[in-house]
């Protein structure tokens, strides 16, 4: 097995896919202008408005900042939180644009076998199988950064151990959901765990 796998951070090509679109998504959910983004990031509107059509893309380290600070950190999604840390489904929940977790029930935290603490707030894209990264690169053509409501994807996926957290064979469900303050978030679902052998 491949262990080169190209991580989120890494890659600049690969961690940035869908850049333009999520950012395009994440300002109007705001109602904020191209030109403040531009005023945020140290460019010009034209340079933001080339970002959202995907003609060029900043430097991983930029486009990350430009999308946290389009995205507060300071909303109330208690309620969602709670039912994704109740639920009695393998289930997680992670923030879109970056992969950090938001929420994980006890059978997901059972599974990872690390003290949930440790990862909420925290990106989980280090733990990204083959398989994973791959349908993380296929949600652009899938259209999962255009729409308001994307269909479901199904990621099948194999075993894998990155050293940070386990991955277990299965199918898993990969819904969008909205929090609060209009960014778009992710219901990650076991739905098959595949049989030992």
């Amino acid at each position: 097995m491949n262990n080169s796998i190209p991580r989120f951070p890494r890659d600049t090509n690969k961690a940035l896919l869908g850049f333009g679109a999520r950012l395009r998504r994440l300002r109007r959910a705001h109602g904020i202008k191209q030109a403040y983004v531009a005023q945020l990031a140290g460019v010009d509107q034209a340079t933001v408005s080339r970002w959202e059509r995907g003609e060029i893309k900043p430097d991983y380290l930029h486009a990350q900042s430009v999308l946290r600070a389009l995205s507060p950190n300071q909303s109330d999604d208690s309620t969602l939180r709670r039912l994704v840390e109740s639920s009695s489904l393998t289930i997680h929940l992670i923030r879109d644009v970056d992969h950090t977790l938001l929420a994980a029930s006890l059978s997901r935290i059972a599974e990872w076998n690390r003290p949930v603490k440790t990862l909420i707030g925290k990106s989980v894209w280090e733990a990204a199988s083959p398989a994973i990264y791959a349908a993380e690169a296929s949600l652009e053509k899938l259209g999962w950064w255009e729409y308001p409501q994307p269909a479901p994807v199904e990621v099948n996926l194999e075993p894998y151990d990155s050293g940070f957290l386990p991955i277990v064979p299965g199918k898993m469900l990969w819904e969008r959901v909205w929090l609060s303050d209009g960014c778009p978030a992710r219901l990650c679902t076991l739905l098959q765990r595949q049989p030992k052998i």
